[in-house]
């Protein structure tokens, strides 16, 4: 496993599939609490004919490092790797926290990014008063109830208990300062006034189900963004999870479309 060192953080990650393939590059970034093994499904299927990188976020899976308090430090570490392995231009592929990564690399490199898939993402926080302050509220029960509860609630109905529970683990398992840290930064997150400067073809897939980040907030999103497809799936916040293959099949037809 390589792993690079990048302002106090040690990033793992994964370089995988043809160096000399003709299509630029594919670059998964996870979301909140996850790692890089949230896209084995999408790097199995594309790494036989294209370059497909992943990492894990620092704090993450095993890349070590403390949290930090915006999402540009994270877009940061993404710009960070592509430049150790000579990634000019890339697709960028990101899920929930992940896509709001893209987004933030996309409008400050726009020059870097040739398409962009948002999992789950928006482009702005937006809670209800109600909401917000359940939200507030979840800060100050035990860590573990709290990752349980944001991550219980992240799937849709249906989904196995016993999967849902070993997520819970996982989760768990990340720093509590990691963890509550970048729960901030999402939280401050707000580039929906800038969506209408990307330029580069953009997929947004998202879960019907999803209670996390809501398909309108998604939509508000898609409505900025001048070059934008929308796919809605049959499941919750964790697509990459829950529909494994109807995701895969979405980006590869996104991928192969005409822009």
């Amino acid at each position: 496993m390589p792993q690079l060192d990048v302002d106090g953080a040690r990033l793992a990650y994964d370089d995988e599939g043809p160096r000399d393939a003709a299509d630029a590059p594919l670059v998964f970034v996870h979301g909140w609490t996850a790692n890089r093994h949230r896209w084995d499904h999408q790097t199995a299927h594309f790494s036989a004919r294209r370059r497909v990188i992943r990492l894990d976020l620092r704090g993450h899976g095993e890349s070590t490092g403390a949290g930090v308090p915006t999402i540009a430090h994270l877009a940061a570490d993404v710009v960070a790797l592509l430049d150790h392995l000579g990634v000019e231009r890339c697709v960028l592929v990101g899920h929930s926290m992940g896509g709001m990564i893209a987004q933030t690399v996309t409008l400050a490199h726009p020059d870097r990014v040739e398409r962009m898939v948002l999992v789950n993402s928006i482009g702005r926080m937006t809670y209800s008063r109600g909401r917000g302050l359940l939200m507030a509220a979840s800060t100050l029960v035990p860590f573990r109830l709290f990752v349980a509860a944001n991550i219980q609630r992240a799937f849709a109905p249906g989904y196995p208990r016993e999967e849902i529970r070993a997520h819970v683990r996982a989760s768990a398992a990340t720093p509590r300062e990691v963890v509550m840290t970048l729960y901030g930064a999402m939280r401050a997150f707000d580039v929906l006034d800038r969506a209408g400067e990307i330029s580069v073809p953009t997929l947004l897939v998202h879960g019907y189900h999803d209670v996390q980040l809501p398909v309108r907030q998604m939509l508000r999103l898609a409505k900025a963004c001048p070059d934008a497809v929308v796919r809605i799936l049959d499941a919750g916040h964790e697509l990459p999870l829950e529909k494994p293959a109807e995701l895969t099949g979405a980006l590869d037809s996104f991928l192969t479309a005409k822009s």
